[in-house]
């Protein structure tokens, strides 16, 4: 569903927020364009301004300086009524749902088109075709305090969805899920953008729930946006000290470690072999130990994808061994620091 035409865009966003010491400014000169129809993935450790650029982008946060282009009309010029409007186009889901609970999923989904003046019996429609989109057909009248984390953030999307927006803004909607539970919702964002064709973009601080949904990625760092590319681009190849904090420790490092770590190598699984398991076999064919240091693979249909860290033997003959039966197996092979 992706085109070449851009459905947002940021020119020059800065925010700075005032405090009793001064001001803080926490963005600084975000530019930034995603293509109508992508899942578009901003991740960043904690701190590094995420979650206040996805509230500029629908001026929950008003930016500073900078504007601010939906579907080429400039929001941050519009008076706050056009404003309110306008937002309707962009829907939103968080960490923690933001439910009411003293509604029934049906009546939670029903709420924003209500209080937009549609007829309760058109409404009550509309909730219902989108509580069987997102599989909860049969909790239709259950409260949140019955449902799952997983089933109440189903409810949230379809919420979301009600006004038929042309964006969904994810803040980190799976942090408060389990890896299981991720998956799925994972799996119905996806559904949702190839079916309707609206535009995502996911908030995270986790490479793995890029890796699984998004088109490209963008890494903010202190406020300022690091790089930005592909997804399989920046995991193969980051090119910033952020960018390979996120991809190469992506899952943290062993407890007792202390770097540097010499002879440190990254392997990247492209689903170039199947399931076999590569290292285990290198190790017992070459007769010598690899020391794993931290590792994000996945298995899909049989091929393995991601990447680990290990640490190869000080032997210059062996180690040459390792990476040449590696690198026969398309296995990617590059020696990197691991500080």
């Amino acid at each position: 569903m992706e085109s070449n035409e851009i459905m947002i865009r940021l020119e020059g966003i800065v925010k700075t927020f005032l405090q009793k010491k001064g001001s803080l400014e926490v963005l600084h000169g975000i530019d930034l364009d995603i293509k109508k129809g992508e899942i578009f993935g901003i991740i960043g450790m904690s701190g590094a301004g995420k979650s206040t650029l996805v509230r500029c982008i629908n001026l929950l946060e008003r930016p500073t300086q900078g504007k601010v282009y939906l579907d080429g009309l400039e929001l941050t010029s519009l008076a706050e009524a056009e404003l309110r409007t306008q937002r309707r186009s962009m829907g939103m889901i968080f960490q923690q749902f933001h439910l009411l609970m003293q509604k029934t999923a049906l009546e939670n989904v029903c709420f924003p088109l209500v209080i937009s003046g549609v007829s309760k019996a058109q409404a009550k429609k509309r909730a219902e075709e989108l509580l069987e989109m997102v599989g909860l057909s049969d909790k239709m009248d259950a409260y949140p305090a019955q449902l799952s984390g997983g089933q109440k953030q189903r409810v949230a999307i379809a919420r979301a969805l009600a006004t038929e927006p042309k964006v969904l803004l994810c803040d980190e909607a799976t942090s408060a899920l389990d890896p299981n539970t991720t998956g799925g919702v994972l799996k119905l964002l996806k559904d949702i953008n190839e079916r309707l064709g609206i535009t995502i973009v996911v908030i995270t601080h986790e490479m793995s729930v890029i890796q699984e949904i998004c088109n490209r990625v963008a890494i903010i760092d202190a406020g300022i946006i690091a790089e930005m590319g592909g997804v399989e681009e920046i995991f193969r190849n980051p090119r910033t000290q952020a960018g390979r904090e996120l991809v190469y420790h992506e899952g943290g490092k062993r407890e007792g470690i202390q770097g540097p770590v010499p002879y440190c190598y990254r392997v990247v699984f492209s689903g170039g072999l199947s399931g076999e398991p590569i290292l285990g076999n290198m190790m017992m064919e070459c007769q010598g130990l690899a020391n794993i240091l931290s590792g994000n693979t996945r298995l899909i249909e049989g091929r393995v994808y991601g990447q680990m860290m290990i640490q190869l033997p000080a032997d210059d003959a062996l180690r040459a061994k390792m990476i040449a039966y590696l690198r026969e197996r398309e296995v990617e092979v590059e020696e990197v620091e691991y500080v």
